[in-house]
């Protein structure tokens, strides 16, 4: 199944929707934004719910437009289940599916036996959500629409379903979009992702490519990028440009930059940080020195800031708790941050 949409917009009396150009293969595009940038637009255009003003949705070739909701085949999840509450889940279940051993199945897959005689008030918010799943699974959907189902849930529950769908999806093999606000679900569950801003589509790719190669100053600000300089690229050659930034000049391996004003971005997970003894030792061509200005204990990994003497620069990096004990990190620390030519990515525009 292959979802193409085409010249796809709609306009409100405050905000314009489109045109967007968009192709979802069988794999999962997870789509992130502002709050009103129109995600939730989309998924509705796509299902029917929302008439579009002008554009083309094929799916496999099928044009969807002008269709009636029910023979569209898009299964849609809402962010509250929207559950009929006077039914069990089964019932629920039962009164989408296209076959009646589908419940069952769809239980097992999805942990509901134990719950499938219970009304959804008694449900816990998972277990909701899971019965929802279940029931827009039940009707043998050729596209899944989901908006944002697990942003209500503990971060415990979030993160067990979240693992519980990824193999899910994998198994589905139709195109599924899931409108997220959460970074690391789109990362985890996505194939691709795309970024909405103010009704269009600011970048499509691989999680990697957009969290380390954004666009522009908007789609790396969004995804966490802090390290963001104003530079100029100070010379060209063949195996890459090198560029300055405050009082750093850096080689890159970027071959492919035409204008001299650009931006740099480092995202904080390629910033690389050793003691100065071993840095030295073994010291790259992009080795700074600087000094840890505060650090911060976001779980999975530190925040660190650090001061560049070379300059008044400040750069953020993602520091693993192992690394950060054996460097034993703290703030008036001396440290030598490392980084990859690789890794350093310029935006050839301002804003």
């Amino acid at each position: 199944m292959i979802l193409e949409l085409s010249q796809l917009s709609k306009a409100y009396s405050q905000f314009d929707f489109g045109p967007v150009d968009l192709t979802v293969d069988e794999e999962v595009l997870a789509v992130l934004g502002p709050s009103g940038s129109g995600k939730t637009t989309l998924l509705s255009l796509i299902a029917g719910i929302t008439g579009l003003d002008s554009g083309s949705i094929l799916l496999d070739g099928r044009e969807l437009v002008g269709q009636p909701l029910e023979d569209r085949h898009v299964g849609m999840v809402f962010q509250e289940g929207a559950l009929f509450p006077h039914m069990t889940a089964r019932e629920n279940i039962e009164y989408a599916a296209t076959a009646s051993d589908h419940v069952d199945e769809l239980a097992t897959l999805l942990e509901l036996e134990e719950v499938l005689n219970r009304k959804p008030p008694t449900l816990s918010g998972g277990e909701r959500q899971r019965v929802a799943l279940a029931r827009s699974l039940a009707t043998d959907p050729d596209v899944l629409l989901l908006d944002e189902p697990l942003s209500s849930l503990d971060a415990p529950i979030r993160k067990r379903l979240r693992d519980e769908l990824h193999n899910l999806f994998e198994s589905l093999e139709i195109p599924i979009l899931y409108v997220t606000h959460d970074q690391r679900t789109a990362t985890a569950l996505g194939d691709r992702i795309a970024i909405v801003r103010d009704g269009g589509l600011e970048q499509v790719g691989s999680p990697s490519t957009v969290l380390t190669r954004p666009t522009n100053r908007f789609v790396a600000r969004f995804t966490g990028n802090e390290n963001l300089f104003e530079g100029s690229v100070t010379d060209r050659a063949a195996d890459g440009a090198r560029v300055r930034f405050g009082d750093l000049q850096l080689q890159t391996t970027a071959s492919d930059i035409s204008t001299s004003a650009v931006t740099v971005c480092i995202h904080p997970s390629r910033v690389e940080v050793e003691t100065p003894i071993v840095a030295d030792g073994n010291r790259s061509v992009n080795t700074v020195t600087g000094t840890v200005a505060r650090w911060l204990n976001e779980g999975s990994v530190y925040r660190v800031d650090i001061q560049i003497e070379a300059g008044s620069l400040t750069l953020t990096a993602n520091v693993r708790p192992p690394t950060f004990e054996r460097l034993t990190i703290d703030n008036g620390s001396e440290i030598q941050v490392l980084i990859p030519q690789e890794s350093i990515h310029l935006i050839p525009e301002l804003e």
